[in-house]
């Protein structure tokens, strides 16, 4: 496994690898999650690379640079143990030049859900991703189903800006408590990791409703989640799985995504809805 740092060295130990060449993109402190896209990139590729850079630009001025969990040692002996060939762990200033002045700006579908909650997130993530892939060039690069909306931007990217990506979703790994991993789970303390099990709970319970009313979906997954003490909803959506546009009836299929906050970790989950 080679370790590289720079562009430039990126660029020469890909020169001669094998393809086809895959990439998971990371911000570290790998987990399960992480994991399940790397063991699918090695199923699907002769060369895999990881990258593992915290984007200062996806935070915004009170969220969780300095304290998002890190553990590069860790990392790299998983990475080792999944036969991960190129990890790239550039540094700021190798991806962000100091007279950078470029942002990719991902268009409507990036101003609702998580765009409206923390504006210029998804602008920083498309433009993290474009650079990712024009910098790596890989066949294919893989996401998890957890952050739909990201996969969705992500898809129109790749697409409008010609990257040339194959771009492969993994489904959401869970906890047996039915909990999405994530990074940011270790935030929360014993009773709100109990708390937390409510995003599954209100998945669970959207799929078994029998209306195919939005609104009096959206009505029955708050109250259950309100009746989490420790749980603040930040919104609940029933959308098109493809242009995130609001739907009013579940005529079709729907994609239900839920961001809540618990404590301080604020949680997001999602599952696609049929019509009953």
């Amino acid at each position: 496994m080679k370790i590289i740092e720079t562009l430039s060295g990126l660029k020469s130990e890909l020169l001669d690898s094998q393809s086809p060449l895959g990439l998971v993109p990371t911000m570290g402190f790998l987990h399960e999650g992480h994991m399940a896209l790397i063991r699918r990139a090695r199923a699907d590729n002769a060369t895999v690379a990881v990258s593992i850079f915290v984007n200062p630009a996806q935070f915004g001025p009170k969220e969780d640079l300095s304290s998002y969990p890190r553990d590069m040692v860790g990392d790299l002996a998983k990475l080792e143990n999944a036969h991960v060939d190129v990890v790239f762990v550039p540094s700021t200033e190798e991806v962000y030049p100091e007279d950078f002045d470029t942002h990719v700006e991902p268009g409507e579908m990036a101003e609702r859900l998580e765009g409206a909650s923390r504006p210029g997130h998804l602008q920083s993530v498309a433009t993290v991703v474009c650079k990712l892939l024009s910098m790596v060039r890989p066949d294919r690069v893989y996401f998890g189903q957890k952050d739909a909306q990201q996969v969705l931007v992500v898809k129109r990217v790749n697409a409008d800006l010609n990257l040339g990506a194959e771009v492969v979703v993994v489904p959401t790994v869970r906890a047996p408590d039915g909990i999405a991993i994530s990074s940011r789970n270790i935030y929360l303390k014993p009773a709100e990791r109990e708390a937390a099990t409510v995003l599954h709970r209100a998945l669970l319970l959207a799929a078994k409703l029998d209306s195919n009313d939005v609104l009096e979906t959206k009505l029955c997954l708050r109250k259950l989640i309100e009746g989490e003490e420790l749980a603040a909803v930040d919104y609940i959506s029933v959308a098109d799985p493809e242009t995130l546009k609001e739907m009013e009836v579940i005529d079709r299929p729907a994609l239900l995504s839920i961001a809540v906050w618990i404590g301080k970790a604020r949680l997001i989950d999602n599952v696609l809805l049929k019509p009953r």
